[in-house]
């Protein structure tokens, strides 16, 4: 069995990691969703409550996804899970050189994982949770970003907030 990581924060989750998820999905016979904490972010939402809104937005995708955290390196999160692959979303060119030099470490720390990059669609290809946040901070719709769940869950915690 072929099993694959996608790893990330997920903070929230948008659009464009749903694309790469599905599209992850079809290319190993296992897909983990590893949630995790990045030091240098500073998330929204707690990690539960990332991990509900990921199983809750992939839910109808297969029983072949799971979605699990994870606080380690992600060579180490995939080697528990029985992983082969990484699975990394690639959105511009600043992505990719951030990514080619964390491919680059990895594969230094565990050669027999390989990193797999796949582009995100074109149209989603903008998005980050990073600016979901910000517009949403700023009153600014989110709709074209998320799902409409996704976007509840981001304006209940604003309004929380104040």
């Amino acid at each position: 069995m072929r099993i694959g990581v996608y790893p990330g924060t997920f903070d929230p989750i948008t659009l464009g990691h749903i694309d790469i998820i599905k599209r992850g999905a079809q290319i190993v016979d296992k897909l983990v969703i590893g949630v995790t904490t990045n030091p240098s972010k500073s998330p929204m939402f707690s990690v539960e409550e990332r991990l509900s809104m990921v199983r809750r937005e992939v839910a109808a995708l297969g029983s072949d996804i799971g979605v699990v955290d994870f606080d380690s390196l992600l060579m180490d999160f995939a080697e528990r899970e029985g992983a082969k692959i990484i699975i990394r979303g690639l959105r511009a060119v600043a992505d990719f050189e951030y990514e080619y030099q964390m491919a680059g470490m990895n594969q230094q720390l565990n050669d027999r994982i390989e990193t797999v990059f796949l582009m995100a669609d074109v149209c989603l290809q903008p998005i980050a949770s990073r600016l979901v946040k910000e517009i949403a901070r700023y009153g600014g719709a989110i709709d074209k970003f998320v799902t409409p769940a996704v976007a509840a869950d981001v304006k209940s915690h604003l309004a929380a907030a104040h």
